[in-house]
């Protein structure tokens, strides 16, 4: 078994960047999800109420965030991050915490970009370092585990051959001509490369490379899983979500690939063994 897969989403809800390698912090990789959308009651923003920030692209430099859609009236956005601007309450699910306000410019481009009326006005947010965001305690290794913006865990990991599976159910269920769902609807952080569907249900601790990790929930799914993640459209077959609830629908959800809890820090690598250490 192995990496074949690596991302990061920047803003969350937005597009992916593929890597190579990178580093993994306490919180998860560096880049992922330390921006987020909030409304103007300071609630986040993501693609379940608001599917067209899939079509926002973002492109990491060492000092900025280049932020573009696929549009002939809309210029892309430079940004350089603010990192000690306005502080804003924000609601992440469960949580309250402070963020750094981004200003007006970055605000009034998703606004224009998103396409959302006047009075559902946006503001971006990053992550401060000065007040980090705890894991879900009932999950959490150590007290001190915590999160960027993500939904609630640092990495989330899926393998080929569990989508091998859904996608074979799914054309079972419709036709053999059915377009497979690709692995970027279910916005992973790790890609494991696999022979045996939903084994990575039986982990409990793995080591990727020189990192290990602690598996700890199983990802329940929501009709994200739905969205194309290049233009923003539903599925109008609500695929992959009404396959996946046929076989894998649990008390805690209907569930797809696993949260991931790092051990240590360090880099992963495309093609870095995936050796399992714990099973249940």
């Amino acid at each position: 078994m192995k990496i074949i897969g690596i991302f990061i989403h920047p803003i969350k809800s937005c597009q992916r960047i593929v890597l190579n390698e990178a580093e993994v912090t306490p919180k998860g990789f560096v880049g992922d999800r330390e921006f987020m959308l909030v409304d103007k009651n300071h609630q986040f923003m993501t693609q379940r109420q608001h599917p067209q920030l899939a079509r926002i692209q973002v492109q990491l430099t060492d000092e900025t965030l280049v932020l573009s859609v696929n549009s002939e009236t809309i210029e892309p956005f430079i940004l350089t991050p603010n990192l000690s601007g306005t502080l804003l309450e924000v609601n992440i699910w469960r949580n309250q915490t402070l963020a750094i306000d981004q200003g007006d410019q970055v605000a009034q481009w998703f606004q224009t970009a998103l396409q959302l009326p006047t009075d559902q006005t946006c503001r971006l947010v990053k992550q401060s370092p000065e007040y980090p965001r705890p894991v879900n305690p009932d999950y959490a290794v150590q007290k001190s585990d915590r999160v960027s913006f993500a939904d609630g865990y640092p990495f989330l990991l899926t393998n080929t051959a569990s989508l091998k599976e859904l996608n074979q159910r799914i054309q079972a269920h419709h036709s053999p001509h059915f377009p497979e769902i690709p692995m970027i609807r279910f916005r992973p952080n790790l890609v494991v490369e696999t022979d045996y569907p939903f084994i990575e249900d039986t982990w409990k601790q793995i080591q990727i490379g020189e990192i290990k990790l602690a598996v700890v929930k199983p990802c329940d799914r929501c009709t994200i899983t739905t969205t194309n993640q290049n233009t923003g459209e539903r599925d109008p077959f609500t695929e992959p979500l009404r396959t996946l609830s046929t076989f894998r629908r649990q008390p805690g959800g209907i569930l797809f690939g696993q949260n991931l809890i790092p051990l240590n820090t360090g880099m992963i690598w495309i093609n870095d063994a995936v050796k399992i250490l714990k099973t249940e």
